[in-house]
Parts: structure tokens; sequence; C-alpha cells
């Protein structure tokens, strides 16, 4: 079965909501420069009102180690996910388990990614563009996926109740990332950080409905 993260997590209401769902991780963001960032503080917090079996990821992008450190030290981290140019070297440092995020563009290798990152637990695929680590709501050409990646898939870029289904279809990726296409909207503005439970509920029913649909 298809796991799914909900990332981009600001709010209480929201972790216990992707939670009651059925999500199986939370992605709490550590850099400062994300509209989705949330303090040492808030992070302590949200993760230590999750039940049992949900898994908390940091996300970091280009993080000093101390930083790093010190988070792991206060919040009850179960996986890092580590979205800049950091290099294996790196992100082997924490003694932690992480998925390293490669955002995907024609002439990317990802049979090289995977080689170079054989450690990490797994890799995030992202949409590239250009200048913006994540959490852009885009998506990518998902045929530049190999068939057969040697460590698990993690699909995210743009993904929502819409085409989570075709994803899933296409790529078979042990798991599904999705931030912006949760999220509460204004209009035709997105409230980036701030989600809407009916959406998370839309996300993760979809993405259970077509994995009962592929085991037949």
């Amino acid at each position: 079965m298809t796991r799914i993260k909900i990332c981009g997590i600001t709010r209480m209401e929201d972790a216990l909501a992707a939670a009651h769902c059925g999500a199986d991780a939370i992605g709490l963001v550590f850099y400062e420069r994300s509209p989705r960032h949330v303090s040492i503080a808030q992070a302590t917090q949200l993760a230590a009102a999750l039940p049992p079996f949900v898994s908390v990821v940091g996300l970091f992008v280009n993080a000093e180690a101390a930083l790093v450190r010190e988070v792991q030290a206060q919040v009850p981290l179960d996986l890092l996910q580590l979205h800049g140019d950091e290099s294996p070297e790196y992100c082997a440092q924490f003694a932690k388990p992480y998925l390293k995020a490669i955002r995907v563009k024609a002439g990317v290798d990802l049979l090289q990614c995977a080689s170079d990152f054989c450690s990490a637990k797994g890799l995030l695929l992202d949409a590239h563009v250009e200048g913006i680590p994540g959490g852009t709501g885009a998506t990518f050409d998902w045929s530049l996926i190999p068939e057969h990646l040697p460590l698990p898939v993690i699909l995210s870029g743009g993904l929502d109740a819409e085409n989570v289904a075709a994803a899933i279809k296409q790529v078979r990726p042990y798991a599904v990332d999705v931030s912006s296409g949760v999220e509460a909207n204004e209009g035709i503005n997105i409230l980036k950080g701030i989600k809407d439970a009916a959406k998370i509920a839309a996300f993760i029913n979809e993405v259970k409905r077509i994995d009962v649909q592929l085991s037949r």
C-alpha cells in the first residue's frame, strides 16, 4: 500500500487532521525562507500531540549541521528529509534515517543519485523549479523516473486529490508526499502552511481507492 506524508504542517489542528485521516507521516519544515517554516518550540508541540505510529519528518535545506543537531535534540524526529545540495557525507553524519530530495528535470541521472545516496532510506522526487527548493505546487514529467530504482521512491511535486491516482498508477511509488495540494485557499490564493482538512481527507481517500483498484 502506498504510504502518505502530509508536509508543511504548521498548526495543531492540521497535524491531528492528517493523523485522523490516516497519514503515515507529517513533515515539519526547518527552513526559515519557507512560508511553512516552524520553530523548534512549535515542532515540539506538534510532535507531542500526534498519536502512535505517525512518523515525524524534519525537512532541512542546506542547513548548518549544528541546527540539525539542535532540532534532533529537542524534537522527536523519526526521519530527516534533506532538500538542498547536501553531499552523501553530510546526510550520513547525523546517525538518523534520511530521505534525499532530488529535483527532477531532463538530464538528472536518478540511477546515479540512488548510487550516490545509497545510505538513504529513499529518494524523494520533486519538481525542479529554479531557485526554489520545494513546495512549489509544480509537477514534473513522471516518465523521467527509471522503472527500477534501487531505492524506494517518495513521489512529490504538485500532487493533489485530482492527480494522485494517475501518479500512483504510472510510477508505483513507495509513498506520496503532498503539501500545497492540501492547503486552504482564499479565492485563487493558496494559504501556504494552512491545511484544509477536507482536502487532506480527499487526498488520502483517493490514494486508498487507487491502491485497492491496483491490488485486484
